[in-house]
């Protein structure tokens, strides 16, 4: 708007006439000079050229807003980009309907927590039929841990009788003629890409292949797990799609410096009592990082629960969800969620869990 001409302004023609003589083409050019050096230089009263900067300083300054006006305008917004349902009802309740478009999404959290379980079921949810509650797309999951298993996968799809799953059918229609449905898990697990770069090289070259694959392959979530140091925001607002990264923990220690919570040792011996280093666990990536992310969730053992905190939100207040993990992925005991206060909802505990998730007695149908 600096650059805007003078001439298009709408100010009288005479005035408009002595700023052209003058040179002064631009509003920048007008309002980097005083009134009183107007003055002289157009040789005009000081009531004109009062009139003539007050003119083009209401044209050129961008118009007011109110508190309320922008926050209602923030939530159009987030209305109209969309949010991927978790399926957690109290977490979708205070994060505005799920994982929100265009923004990155964190999960932080020790391991076995249930971090990759999460983006499992994530990536299962995306993948669904828009007419059952999904994004309809597929999802690419840089799997740079291998950590992802295709048959935990398919068990979240096959389960129908005691969880969510039941909502959606056994068979899609599938073919040429729509007819001959096949069971739900073939085309659901086909809309999953799994990429398992080798070095953070090889990731750092493929990035702009990403961006073209999410525009060609109909993509509608995008999961690293866990590369979290390698990708921008600007990733997330170029593709429009919800993001989401986990994050590892590693153990503050008194003298300042960091381990793995599973490298920490005290004379020579590897410390397994969690509760000796469970108040020293920070998030792995630092404080810059943190400030990257738009939405963070903790997920903590503490006492023998797990629970999921939002940690970092712009529409919800802190708060902890106690979950468990069962065959169909994370369930929420409670949808109400514990509202927190203080350093305690970005503390992660790791304290007193053993417990070990087997689903190998589950057998695929």
């Amino acid at each position: 708007m600096a650059n805007k001409l003078i001439s298009e302004m709408g100010l009288p023609t005479s005035i408009a006439n002595i700023f052209a003589a003058r040179n002064i083409t631009t509003a920048k050019e007008a309002l980097s000079l005083t009134e009183f050096e107007l003055m002289e230089l157009l040789d005009v009263g000081m009531a004109r050229v009062t009139s003539a900067v007050a003119h083009i300083s209401e044209i050129v300054s961008p118009p007011t807003q109110t508190a309320l006006s922008l926050m209602e305008q923030r939530v159009q917004n987030e209305y109209m980009a969309g949010h991927l349902p978790t399926r957690l009802k109290g977490l979708d309740e205070a994060l505005g309907g799920g994982i929100p478009f265009g923004v990155l999404t964190e999960l932080v959290g020790p391991p076995g927590i249930g971090k990759t379980q999460f983006c499992l079921k994530l990536s299962l949810l995306a993948s669904l039929p828009a007419s059952y509650g999904g994004l309809d797309g597929r999802v690419i999951y840089i799997d740079a841990e291998s950590k992802f298993s295709s048959k935990r996968y398919l068990l979240l799809v096959i389960q129908d009788d005691r969880n969510w799953i039941k909502e959606f059918p056994r068979n899609i229609p599938c073919g040429r003629n729509g007819k001959g449905g096949m069971p739900t898990v073939y085309p659901m697990a086909g809309r999953i890409l799994v990429l398992r770069p080798t070095s953070l090289s090889e990731f750092t070259e493929s990035l702009q292949h990403i961006k073209i694959s999410l525009l060609q392959n109909h993509v509608k979530l995008l999961v690293i797990d866990s590369m979290a140091a390698l990708v921008t925001g600007s990733v997330a607002e170029f593709s429009r799609i919800p993001i989401v990264v986990t994050n590892q923990v590693r153990s503050q220690s008194h003298d300042g410096t960091s381990q793995y919570s599973f490298q920490v040792e005290s004379r020579g011996e590897t410390v397994d009592d969690h509760t000796r280093f469970d108040s020293h666990l920070v998030a792995a990536l630092g404080i810059h990082w943190a400030h990257a992310v738009t939405i963070r969730l903790v997920l903590e053992a503490k006492a023998g629960q797990r629970f999921l905190k939002v940690a970092k939100s712009p529409i919800s207040p802190p708060l902890a969800f106690p979950f468990n993990i069962t065959p169909s992925g994370i369930s929420l005991l409670n949808d109400e969620g514990i509202e927190m206060k203080g350093p305690q909802i970005s503390t992660i505990h790791y304290q007193g869990h053993e417990d070990i998730i087997n689903f190998d007695s589950e057998r695929l149908q």
